[in-house]
């Protein structure tokens, strides 16, 4: 059992969570919700895109908002997550759908349950590295306390927190109205009821006792709701199973396990049965084949970004970055990778004073050319290096810093909790490697991209906390150098935040160029304020692309889609009249009855401001 809250770690822990609070909040509602988020918007009303459970509402000449939001069924519900998310999340949505039933709808409140889970979530690493690592009682080279009087538990428990509170993949996706950070909470809560269930079995094998059975029914549940949350969670659990294949030696533990998955597999399949995951597999295959198709023919201009065949050297091009990013001490050096001369040079360096390190690591007085060789292996490349400079410096530290993790596990940990360091390893590259294998299956490299393998984000932060908890032990003619470089790195990973907060970072907000404030909600309130009895609402009659017959199933050629979103933020009850306007793509224009004059509400100027419909 872990020791009593120290007062000084508390008042980090606090401070920590206030941070990571107010950096998910900032900015949070300044700009539209793409296309992904409309999907989200819709699902959780029981609203299917482009209207096929509203047949009798936009077939007709004239619509209202009030028919536009007749009450909706489960079987609605269980349609517009077929249509909008080939049956994934269902679990995500009902959440959704509850929060905006008490909190009403806004793009704020619309996206406040992933800042909460976001930030719940660094709570709950701080907890879960508290409740599983313990350091060797042989080690001395951290002392019994650290700054602040703080003790090496809560000292990596808190620096797992500090990272995941900076960590802009993070804090990017608090900020859009999706199933990943609910996912990302429940799969770390799932970790931490598996160890658990383990730390329980090996202290007493053969006992069995309510509290243990509490133990599988808790983690049963929270794998139902993980993989209900996001299909691909299933990863994280492939990695209990191994790490169970490693270490687990209890035949009535297996058995355990086993009728938990079992029972946990089957309360699943009730959905892929009766519920949305009946079109999942029909849906995946579809895709795959569409997407190989465009891969083999037209990888670069298709509308979906770079999508390249599925071989080995395409696989390891999008492969790269992806792995660069989970790390925040190399976040962002994908931009260099490309240069295999700048990489290769860059690398070198840094293995070649990683070789130094281990060499004299432990020598008190080393050779006199030991204390500045580091310094002097990471900066002879600047010259070299023919492309942003100070992001291959940043580069260099890899291997070095890598070093540091592996020396914390041999300094600080011992016999057994070294599993929990395998635990961790296996969580950080499993999810990324299944993303490599199906790319390899499917055909083309479209799936492969961070958010489908952010599971493995909170346990990066423990393994990076440990190699700047290892830093701070560490000879300063070896440290100094490698801290230097760190520095520069967090003025890199303050900017990617600024960039996240602009709406320019594309590799996390989807664009490179900032959206406006959403046009559904200020069109909706323009004319909530404009409207008179008499007046008719027209509606862009935008061609629809059908891409798939049986997941985009519609009475209708045209898109419904922006009449749909707008009337989302209509009252209720309201008896405007509106229609589609056959002669008109891009505007929402309010005519007045009584003079016939048209006012334009929002014109959307082709897809400029449809955010990839």
């Amino acid at each position: 059992m872990s020791a009593p809250l120290s007062r000084n770690t508390l008042l980090l822990l606090v401070a920590l969570l206030v941070l990571a609070l107010s950096l998910r909040l900032y900015r949070v509602g300044t700009y539209s919700i793409f296309f992904d988020e409309k999907s989200t918007l819709l699902i959780s009303q029981s609203v299917v895109l482009e209207g096929s459970n509203q047949k009798d509402v936009f077939s007709k000449t004239y619509f209202t908002p009030a028919e536009f939001w007749k009450p909706k069924t489960i079987n609605d519900f269980i349609e517009a997550n077929i249509r909008g998310d080939i049956g994934n999340s269902p679990a995500y949505y009902a959440v959704l759908w509850l929060w905006l039933k008490v909190f009403g709808l806004s793009d704020i409140s619309l996206r406040m349950p992933s800042v909460i889970f976001s930030t719940l979530l660094v709570g709950m690493l701080f907890l879960f590295v508290r409740r599983h690592y313990q350091p060797t009682s042989r080690s001395s080279s951290l002392g019994s306390t650290g700054f602040l009087g703080i003790n090496p538990v809560d000292g990596l428990a808190l620096t797992s927190a500090g990272i995941a509170t900076v960590e802009p993949f993070f804090v990017a996706y608090s900020h859009i109205a999706r199933n990943y950070s609910m996912t990302f909470l429940l799969t770390l809560l799932a970790t931490h009821l598996f160890l658990l269930i383990m730390e329980r079995v090996r202290l007493a094998p053969n006992k069995s006792s309510a509290s243990l059975a509490g133990l599988y029914a808790a983690y049963g549940l929270v794998f139902v709701g993980a993989v209900l949350s996001h299909y691909l969670a299933i990863t994280v659990f492939l990695c209990h199973g191994l790490y169970a294949l490693l270490y687990l030696r209890n035949g009535r533990a297996w058995l355990s396990l086993a009728l938990t998955g079992g029972i946990g597999v089957g309360l699943i399949s009730l959905w892929f049965l009766f519920g949305g995951g009946t079109y999942t597999f029909y849906i995946l295959e579809e895709q795959k084949n569409f997407y190989r198709n465009l891969a083999l023919t037209n990888p670069l201009n298709n509308g979906f970004g770079i999508i390249l065949p599925a071989t080995i050297p395409n696989i390891a091009k999008r492969a790269v970055p992806v792995f660069a990013d989970l790390f925040v001490f190399t976040n962002g050096v994908g931009s260099v990778l490309g240069s295999i001369r700048n990489a290769v040079l860059a690398l070198g360096l840094g293995t070649a004073a990683t070789l130094v390190m281990h060499r004299y690591y432990a020598m008190a007085k080393p050779p006199v050319w030991v204390y500045a060789a580091v310094a002097l292996l990471l900066l002879v490349g600047l010259p070299f290096y023919t492309l942003l400079p100070l992001r291959l410096l940043v580069l260099s530290i890899a291997p070095p810093f890598i070093y540091l993790i592996g020396r914390y596990t041999t300094d600080a940990i011992d016999g057994k909790q070294r599993h929990f360091v395998v635990l961790l390893i296996l969580l950080a590259l499993i999810p990324t490697f299944f993303l490599l294998f199906m790319a390899w299956r499917s055909g083309h490299t479209f799936g492969i991209t961070q958010r489908y393998s952010g599971f493995s984000f909170p346990y990066v932060c423990i393994l990076v906390a440990m190699g700047l908890y290892q830093l701070t032990s560490t000879r300063w003619w070896f440290s100094l150098p490698i801290a230097a470089v760190l520095l520069i790195q967090a003025g890199n990973i303050v900017e990617v935040l600024g960039n996240i907060y602009d709406d320019t970072a594309a590799k996390y907000t989807q664009f490179g160029s900032p959206r406006i404030a959403n046009p559904y909600w200020a069109s909706a309130q323009e004319l909530i304020k404009q409207y008179a009895p008499g007046d008719t609402i027209l509606y862009p009659n935008k061609k629809r692309i059908i891409y798939s017959e049986k997941n985009d199933k519609s009475f209708s050629d045209v898109s419904l889609l922006d009449a749909q979103l707008v009337n989302v933020y209509l009252p209720k009850d309201a008896q405007y009249i509106e229609r589609i306007d056959p002669g008109e793509p891009d505007r929402i224009v309010l005519v007045k009855g009584s003079s016939g004059e048209k006012i334009t509400i929002f014109d959307f100027k082709g897809r400029t401001y449809r955010y990839s419909d």
